[in-house]
């Protein structure tokens, strides 16, 4: 029975992780969209700015008096910031393969992308290197996980019932 659920739990976790390469060169498209037009608002900002002859930082500065106002540097600001993140993460997702984005998770931080690429998300059949690798990863995660889990409950049972 416990070898059946340790099978069963490797193969589920192979399936998961199987997937996990289509995925995340799709977050790294949508990204890609997401830097190229944040990158087109902090342009026309600045080239705002410069025809008033401030810096981004002035004409930030410039953004307070009225609600309004106040409002619109806060999503400036917001924006701006939001850039410079997925400006990095891209950068990083980029030169890192499919099996290496399995240990930058941290990179893939981004709620709204993500949310917009699960929407979309189809799972498939994982035919490429990528995700054949990624299943076996997940395989061997879900074999060791189940194996740890269960001797750890063989243990606690053997302490419960005072076996040495």
């Amino acid at each position: 029975m416990i070898g059946a659920l340790r099978l069963v739990t490797a193969l589920a976790c192979a399936a998961v992780l199987s997937q996990f390469p289509a995925f995340s060169d799709q977050y790294v498209q949508r990204l890609g969209g997401q830097v190229d037009a944040l990158a087109r608002v902090a342009a026309d900002f600045d080239a705002s700015a410069r025809r008033a002859g401030l810096t981004r930082s002035q004409a930030l500065a410039d953004l307070t008096g009225s609600d309004f106002r106040d409002a619109h540097q806060a999503d400036m600001r917001r924006s701006l910031a939001r850039l410079d993140h997925a400006r990095a993460d891209l950068a990083m997702l980029r030169i890192a393969g499919p099996l290496e984005r399995l240990l930058l998770p941290h990179r893939m931080r981004d709620p709204d992308t993500i949310a917009a690429t699960w929407g979309d998300f189809r799972p498939a059949l994982p035919l490429g290197v990528a995700g054949l690798g990624a299943a076996a990863i997940g395989f061997a995660l879900g074999w060791l996980l189940t194996g740890v889990a269960g001797a750890l409950l063989r243990r606690r049972r053997r302490d419960t019932l005072g076996w040495r």
